[in-house]
């Protein structure tokens, strides 16, 4: 009995460490991401197919917040996720307690500058007024862009923390008008130029690629700092499955779908 039990209790251990790594085997090639719809969950749907070829099961559930995407993954019931910049995924770690990794950078949606009453950056004229969103990061992104094209100088260092009152040069002493973000678009006819992100300028109507007199560069400081990431619990950045997520949105043909299909309002990330 007690030679039968033992044969018994060695057939039971082998038989669920046989299931358990072939369990484990089929999760390590089943990849779950939760995403936001547009355009991060888009571009995973163009993913799928290449996972698939290398041998994974990518599953995408789209999340309408912010905060259970990262839950999700600090959890551990999903492997990734895809929605938020570097920013937001540092203040959340730094709020929440969680442990939320930066696994690889995919896209970024780049400010524009858009005529409002002139049409060219070479026609600003002294006195000229721009408008730009008043809100501490965007503002900071409008000035950076609006240096980048020789209308203002900031001061030495500061960066994405930069306002108004950080301008040094103003060679046009240009006027900035200082706005609710999706009050921007709304003044177009009454100021210059207008500075807006890319979904305002979507919903104003504009075309990053076509109608932008000048746009983020993927090498600015602002894109560097607000790409959107693959995000994941940290420890996990270098599974192979997360490797081959991130290097199949990083791919050339994940970067022509992203180029193809946004008009410029979502750039792939260098």
């Amino acid at each position: 009995m007690k030679k039968f039990l033992a044969v018994f209790l060695t057939g039971a251990f082998i038989a669920g460490a046989l299931t358990g790594c072939g369990g484990k085997g089929g999760d390590d090639k089943v990849i779950k991401v939760a995403a936001s719809s547009t355009p991060h969950a888009e571009i995973l749907e163009q993913a799928k197919p290449i996972l698939a070829d290398k041998g994974y099961d990518l599953q995408v559930t789209v999340y309408n917040d912010y905060v259970q995407p990262n839950e999700v993954v600090e959890s551990g019931d999903f492997d990734a996720n895809y929605f938020q910049h570097i920013p937001y995924l540092n203040s959340f770690n730094e709020e929440k307690g969680t442990h939320l990794f930066n696994a690889g950078g995919i896209h970024y949606e780049p400010f524009g500058i858009y005529p409002g009453t002139k049409s060219s950056l070479s026609d600003v004229a002294e006195g000229d007024s721009v408008a730009v969103p008043n809100d501490t990061t965007n503002e900071a992104r409008a000035l950076l862009l609006l240096q980048d094209n020789g209308l203002i100088t900031l001061k030495d260092g500061v960066g994405l923390e930069a306002t108004v009152n950080d301008i040094s040069e103003n060679p046009y002493h240009l006027e900035i008008v200082e706005l609710e973000a999706a009050q921007v678009p709304r003044v177009v006819d009454e100021v210059a130029l207008v500075v807006l992100n890319g979904n305002y300028a979507l919903e104003a109507g504009y075309s990053v690629a076509k109608d932008a007199l000048a746009y983020e560069s993927s090498d600015s400081e602002a894109a560097k700092t607000y790409v959107n990431v693959i995000a994941v619990k940290e420890g996990n950045e270098n599974a192979d499955k997360i490797k081959a997520l991130v290097e199949v949105l990083q791919s050339d043909e994940i970067k022509k779908y992203i180029t193809d299909t946004y008009d410029g309002a979502v750039i792939p990330f260098e």
